[in-house]
């Protein structure tokens, strides 16, 4: 399968999540800003889902980039990364409507848990399966943020059920620590190419 189809279907299940959360922030009944008061907190875990979808994309754009060939096993493994994102919007309007208390922040960091893992499992198939270049290999044995954002995210599971303030802190934190993309398979891929035609 060409891996440009799978990166149009994900781009397009992706563009969904983030109209559905969206469409999660109801307009206010009054004009002016004591109105916006009760949204906040729904608004809040919109910005924050946000960020993490885009993190998703951006990174997800890269990891493909790498990849020279897909099979029925990165398919299945992208649908596995999916499906975890896909529950984005329902987390994120469940924490938000309830104010970050306990239950919802913990399965808000359980789906960014098993998003996390997905990912990293797709990345692992795309490394052994898709063929990638030795130089974007080595890249990714250097992914200290993907090692370590699964402990972060568990360890924000955890802290739900003490002081969900304390979890919404671990999930602003990783998230932040995304916020750069993450260029070394870029690079990696850049190089190859330059390589290759040299």
């Amino acid at each position: 399968m060409d891996k440009n189809r799978l990166e149009a279907f994900s781009d397009g299940v992706l563009a969904i999540i983030i109209t559905i959360m969206v469409l999660e922030l109801k307009v206010p009944h009054g004009s002016d800003l004591a109105a916006l008061e009760p949204l906040l907190p729904v608004f809040l875990s919109y910005v924050l889902s946000f960020v993490y979808v885009g993190i998703y994309w951006n990174n997800h754009h890269h990891l493909l980039k790498a990849a020279r060939r897909v099979d029925g096993t990165i398919l299945w493994a992208n649908l596995h990364l999916l499906f975890w994102l896909s529950l984005m919007p329902f987390v994120t309007g469940w924490m938000g409507e309830n104010h970050f208390t306990r239950l919802p922040s913990a399965v808000y960091g359980g789906v960014l848990l098993a998003a996390a893992v997905a990912y990293n499992v797709l990345q692992r198939l795309i490394v052994t399966r898709g063929g990638a270049d030795a130089r974007v290999v080595a890249s990714l044995r250097r992914d200290y943020k993907g090692k370590v954002s699964p402990v972060f995210y568990a360890a924000g599971v955890a802290a739900s059920f003490w002081q969900p303030w304390v979890a919404g802190c671990v999930y602003v934190g990783v998230a932040l620590v995304w916020l750069i993309p993450d260029r070394r398979i870029e690079r990696a891929v850049s190089e190859g190419e330059g390589h290759a035609r040299g």
